[in-house]
């Protein structure tokens, strides 16, 4: 196969010492090194899930592939969705093995982002997920500020969540939910939980949609729910160093930044430990009032799109 081809549990594995990107700092050999060597973290979390990754192939701008191209192996296992949003069925990828988590990596799959769903239960996530944005630039102590906020909201509420970096400038916070929670209170909780958090010192956070409202603040943003994916816990992401979306104990989040978990760094840094699946609490009923608060909070996108026509009409009206 050449001085950079080999083959592992049955992959063929290409190209393996060609730069991933520019600024990647990072061969194709090296991420597939990464995720074979936390193949047994990262399997865990994209098990039964539809997958959608983002890709970059030589000389190419990134992508984000949801249906599988035609040359997938028949090893790899599948699921078909309906997709409102294409109106087409999309054959999704089910990452249950070592074999297609190599495939993927030699097909320069360097983001992992699962849906919320099981592929058995597509009418049930599994987490209610903030997702917490800086301001501009890399405020990330104002991120780690906001999160305990939002800890802060989750305790008053009798829930427990676990965090990680994004492995861009914010952080994500998982809440697992028991199963029989509807989408749509999962959705109303999680729009809930971040106007709490919001409460507790709206110098800090906001939930406002619309970025020029936001006024320097850190961002929650409630609307990872139903249909959406959020990038796993230990998936690459695709910026210059290549860094890792890394589970961080909430006593330590003062003491990190998101640059210090990259591919090269982030398998040393574990040992023999899976932190995510350690720290992960089990699933939680979400309290009825919480749920009820959150029916009351209008839908943040839906809101943002009202709002920027009513803004709109306001300026061609000079009022």
């Amino acid at each position: 196969m050449g001085a950079s081809g080999e083959e592992r549990d049955g992959v063929a594995l290409t190209n393996l010492d060609q730069p991933l990107f520019e600024g990647a700092g990072a061969t194709k050999r090296e991420l597939v090194d990464y995720l074979d060597a936390m193949r047994d973290r990262i399997i865990p979390v994209l098990r039964d899930r539809p997958l959608s990754v983002i890709r970059i192939l030589r000389g190419q701008d990134a992508f984000m592939q949801k249906n599988l191209p035609k040359y997938t192996p028949d090893w790899v296992q599948t699921v078909t969705r309906w997709a409102d949003a294409s109106k087409r069925e999309v054959r999704y990828a089910l990452c249950n093995d070592r074999r297609t988590l190599l495939w993927f990596g030699n097909q320069r799959a360097i983001e992992y982002h699962p849906a919320l769903t099981r592929a058995e239960r597509w009418d049930a996530v599994t987490d209610l997920i903030l997702d917490l944005d800086p301001p501009e630039g890399d405020a990330f102590d104002q991120v780690v500020a906001a999160a305990h906020l939002v800890r802060q909201a989750l305790a008053e509420a009798g829930l427990a969540g676990v965090v990680k970096t994004s492995g861009s400038k914010g952080v994500h916070i998982f809440v697992p939910v028991d199963e029989s929670v509807d989408i749509v209170d999962v959705a109303a909780a999680t729009r809930a939980l971040a106007a709490r958090a919001e409460r507790i010192d709206p110098s800090v956070a906001t939930t406002a949609f619309i970025k020029e409202d936001r006024a320097g603040k850190v961002f929650l943003d409630s609307t990872r729910a139903g249909g959406a994916t959020v990038v796993a816990a230990y998936s690459p992401r695709l910026r210059p160093g290549l860094p890792v979306s890394f589970p961080v104990a909430w006593d330590d989040l003062d003491r990190v930044k998101p640059a210090d978990f990259t591919i090269h760094t982030a398998p040393g840094l574990l040992g023999g430990t899976d932190p995510w699946a350690e720290r992960t609490p089990a699933p939680q009923r979400l309290p009825d009032d919480l749920v009820a608060e959150g029916h009351t909070i209008p839908i943040a996108r839906v809101q943002a799109m009202h709002e920027g026509k009513r803004r709109a009409r306001a300026r061609r009206e000079g009022v």
